[in-house]
């Protein structure tokens, strides 16, 4: 194999590691951004609840170490460099890291199986703004493709969702609902993108492959404006509808998450959770891939599929392998739209 690649970069969000961080990882997050203070004084609360640390930044070390492992199996032993979008290590730091030890190009996972302009294009923005900084002598990089219909990330799925069911009270479990949960974002976000199409073919695929005969995909942790149209229904509204209509008991999968960090823990293990209790619904909400060893084997193998194009491409369903290459006009932000709405510029939720 002849490995066009020098080095691996693992993108993410970042977060605070404690309870002085949180304001000024805030202002990173919202910098541009229409938020009032009040919401991220709210936000900030969710952090506090933690001590400051936001868990997603253990959990990507953990993620590295174990992508780091899977490619020794693989005899590939490039150096594989974790940048995040808002805290530290800042991508830019770590471009000009890779610069300074002479890679050339590099191969970017981001950690978001799903196409939208917060979970792709902005990625890819943030990294060509890096290597902008850095300057004419910055590696130039490519992004391994979406992974929402990959056999065994829907495998992986499943599993989980097994695993959630059997932890309801037994009398629970016949007659129970699962809501498949993604983050939400603008309308006008989502209309420019294959989020919300290919979110449902990923909750269609694994609801097939575990035998969920009743489920739905729903949002949560919506961040804009009241009266800017976002992705429906919300989480907690439909837990309202779910016992209004004598539902026995719930499972809550995080379908459009790839770790427990900060909004599944707080939104759903808290919020929902919190619900649940009060309306009296037995609630287990099923664990993201995080390190799970046949995740991680599928990241590896998209990582390989880069470096060695004669490898087959895996995917499920009629929508077959997402494009390796984003067309110059992929996921917009939908920012134009918003604002001639009056709905300001897109809200971040950390």
């Amino acid at each position: 194999m002849n490995n066009p690649y020098d080095a691996i970069l693992i993108m993410s969000f970042g977060g605070p590691e404690g309870m002085d961080d949180v304001m000024p990882f805030l202002d990173n997050v919202l910098r541009g951004k229409n938020v009032p203070d009040e919401r991220k004084r709210e936000v900030a609360h969710h952090y506090e609840l933690f001590g400051g640390v936001s868990p997603i930044n253990r959990q990507n070390e953990a993620l590295k170490a174990a992508i780091e492992a899977e490619l020794a199996r693989h005899g590939i032993t490039i150096p594989v460099h974790l940048g995040n979008r808002n805290w530290k290590p800042f991508v830019t730091d770590v471009v000009r890291t890779m610069q300074e030890r002479g890679v050339k190009k590099f191969l970017t996972f981001v950690t978001s199986g799903f196409s939208c302009y917060s979970g792709c294009r902005q990625y890819r923005e943030d990294i060509l703004r890096a290597c902008e900084v850095v300057g004419p002598d910055a590696p130039a990089f490519d992004k391994i493709r979406v992974y929402y219909n990959h056999p065994d990330f829907i495998a992986v799925s499943a599993e989980r969702w097994r695993e959630a069911l059997a932890a309801l009270p037994p009398a629970a479990r016949d007659g129970a609902h699962t809501a498949f949960t993604a983050h939400s974002i603008p309308m006008a976000m989502a209309e420019r993108s294959n989020y919300e199409i290919q979110l449902r073919t990923a909750c269609e695929l694994t609801a097939r492959e575990a035998g969920i005969a009743n489920w739905k995909l729903v949002f949560q942790s919506r961040s804009g404006p009241p009266h800017q149209p976002w992705l429906e229904p919300d989480i907690g509204d439909h837990i309202r509808t779910l016992h209004e209509q004598g539902v026995p008991g719930l499972v809550i999968q995080p379908i459009g998450f790839i770790s427990d960090h900060m909004e599944v823990l707080y939104d759903l293990d808290h919020e929902a959770k919190d619900l649940c209790d009060e309306l009296g619904m037995p609630m287990a909400r099923a664990a993201t891939p995080g390190v799970h060893p046949r995740f991680v084997q599928m990241v590896v193998e998209l990582m390989r599929e880069r470096m060695d194009p004669s490898l087959p491409k895996r995917a499920l369903g009629d929508r077959g392998p997402n494009h390796d290459v984003c067309p110059p006009n992929c996921c917009q932000s939908g920012r134009e739209a918003m604002m001639a709405a009056g709905g300001g510029r897109p809200a971040a939720r950390p």
